[in-house]
């Protein structure tokens, strides 16, 4: 699967998606990072990747044509407990699931719209 890892996703779960065999696209330490969410979401849409996020804002986005969008919401979040929600995550849904999918990861629970047709 093609995604986007928002510069707040840990390099840990960077790796770890890529170990799996994910093609992740990682802005920090490129002329994208620190993007506004606008760019960042069109960068995501253009070529045609899941966007993964801690930004609540990309909730907004779930009624746009997308390849899929999972946000962290945590409430005292580090790297190790974003790196375990989206690895959970990621393990809950097939691959062919994910396009026009929302996941919000919490701290207790999960949230998952889909994308109306």
């Amino acid at each position: 699967m093609d995604i986007l890892a928002d510069e707040n996703i840990p390099l840990m779960t960077v790796a770890a998606l890529r170990e799996l065999g994910h093609s992740v696209k990682d802005i920090r330490g490129t002329r994208q990072q620190g993007l506004p969410d606008t760019e960042l979401w069109a960068l995501a849409l253009a070529e045609e990747r899941m966007l993964i996020t801690t930004d609540k804002g990309f909730t907004e986005r779930r009624g746009d044509r997308h390849s899929g969008i999972l946000v962290v919401r945590l409430r005292q979040p580090n790297r190790h407990k974003i790196h375990n929600a989206v690895m959970l995550a990621m393990s809950r849904f097939a691959l062919s699931q994910w396009p026009g999918l929302l996941v919000v990861m919490r701290d207790q629970t999960m949230s998952v719209s889909r994308q109306q047709q």
